[in-house]
């Protein structure tokens, strides 16, 4: 198994994980913001996405965005391919992506929002801090990528101040040189009592308006 930072070699991938990220979608019934190949395409052209391979068999994929003119990137569309699940692959592109955008956009602000108490866990180990989205990136195009997911209309309800996704973030400016190496994990028990707040919370609205 190979953890690689992908290139135009691995286009021809581009197909099987836009399908990937949208079957997890439908068997999660959580939100996830569709790809498309061509958008997976351009990130393996530009050099900034990771893929996992078995051999010559994709096993997972993650890509970098660039937002706010490089003030901000964000870590997306992490997806491991059910049959390598279950085996620690996640965390492995996880730290890789994470690793290569440190690397490539040293000044930035990492973030992330995410549904998944897996994925929020990982953040947590790489040092990101849950934050509310006022923190996040104010780029409207970012936003705008919300669009095809099933949530959109929580975070318009909101005006963009919450959703079912919990915001995250990783500032370089506050976390010491000791700290990247060995960062405080946030419990599983937190996260778990976030979620159920907010579908508690959006479960109540809806129910009002009926």
């Amino acid at each position: 198994m190979k953890v690689l930072i992908a290139d135009k070699s691995h286009i021809k991938y581009a197909d099987i994980i836009c399908e990937t990220i949208e079957v997890s979608a439908q068997v999660r019934g959580t939100g996830i913001a569709k790809r498309t190949p061509e958008y997976v395409a351009s990130k393996m052209e530009n050099g900034n996405a990771v893929i996992a391979l078995d051999g010559d068999t994709f096993a997972g994929f993650c890509y970098i965005e660039k937002w706010g003119h490089g003030k901000f990137v964000a870590n997306s569309g992490l997806i491991v391919h059910p049959d390598y699940r279950g085996k620690g692959l996640a965390k492995k592109i996880k730290h890789k992506v994470f690793e290569h955008s440190r690397n490539k956009f040293p000044d930035a602000k990492v973030f992330s929002i995410t549904t998944g108490l897996p994925v929020m866990k990982l953040n947590s180990d790489l040092g990101y801090k849950p934050v509310t989205f006022s923190e996040l990136t104010d780029d409207q195009t970012f936003w705008d990528g919300c669009q095809t997911c099933q949530n959109y209309d929580v975070l318009t309800r909101t005006n963009r101040k919450m959703c079912l996704c919990t915001g995250m973030l990783y500032d370089p400016k506050k976390v010491g040189k000791d700290e990247e190496v060995e960062t405080k994990e946030v419990k599983e028990k937190v996260f778990k009592r976030l979620k159920r707040i907010k579908q508690a919370l959006f479960l109540r609205k809806n129910k009002s308006k009926k």
